[in-house]
């Protein structure tokens, strides 16, 4: 049987990348997926490609009407919400640290990482519980885990999904699970441009273990943690990062 048969499953910033990997991947495991994008045609293509009845709704995650109003259409479209995979985010070149970056990333970063996922549960959590439970997916990254030179906005938001997904693994259960993923860089086409430009980022690429990390691989760890096989498991944030926090 499909790991995910009759799950329903929002996934934000499911237009392209990781996002758009973990869609295509639910998708074939049986969930009904609804693609939260802030790029339409993004979405649209996303929901194409997934198929098994996917929907895509224009959501921006920095605003709480459109998330709101995401989580009402998914669950008025399908009749409910299982999983919830807050993964919108990212880091730009404008990054430094904290004595140079600019304080306007700071903030962007800060809505779109923290406050995109905060409002995501805020509007998902009650969704799940009300479809009988099931579990939340947050996006941190193996540099909440570890420290890295010129990154400080990008590693201050991503410690505080950590934080925020151990707090809500607390409040939550046992209906709902929440856990995180924390990937390394991972070879999207928004990570390809940043690795160029940012010799600390190549630094790190550098020394992965296993080799260079897919938009798969993480798509793979999340249908995991969607899944009844994740049961028992909650408040962790795992790491799929070829050993570069060991290294």
């Amino acid at each position: 049987m499909a790991r995910l048969a009759g799950k329903i499953a929002l996934i934000t910033g499911a237009g392209t990348g990781i996002g758009r990997a973990t869609a295509l991947r639910m998708a074939a495991e049986g969930a009904r997926v609804a693609i939260a994008e802030i790029n339409a045609a993004a979405g649209e293509e996303t929901a194409h490609l997934a198929g098994n009845g996917a929907i895509a709704i224009a959501t921006d995650v920095t605003d709480e009407a459109s998330v709101e109003r995401a989580v009402r259409q998914a669950v008025g479209h399908f009749g409910g919400l299982h999983v919830l995979h807050n993964n919108a985010g990212g880091s730009t070149p404008e990054d430094g640290s904290v004595v140079d970056a600019p304080v306007a990333e700071f903030w962007r970063v800060m809505r779109l990482d923290v406050f995109g996922t905060f409002l995501g549960s805020r509007f998902g959590v009650p969704a799940i519980r009300a479809s009988g439970g099931g579990a939340v997916i947050n996006m941190a990254s193996n540099l909440a885990l570890m420290g890295i030179a010129g990154r400080a906005c990008y590693t201050a938001a991503k410690g505080a999904v950590a934080a925020l997904t151990r707090t809500m693994a607390v409040e939550f259960a046992p209906d709902v699970r929440v856990n995180a993923l924390a990937p390394s860089a991972t070879m999207t086409e928004r990570v390809r441009k940043l690795m160029a430009g940012n010799a600390a980022v190549e630094k790190l690429a550098k020394s992965h273990l296993l080799g260079l990390i897919a938009p798969e691989d993480v798509a793979n760890a999340a249908l995991f943690l969607a899944s009844d096989e994740a049961r028992m498991i909650t408040g962790q944030v795992l790491a799929v990062d070829s050993g570069v926090t060991i290294s």
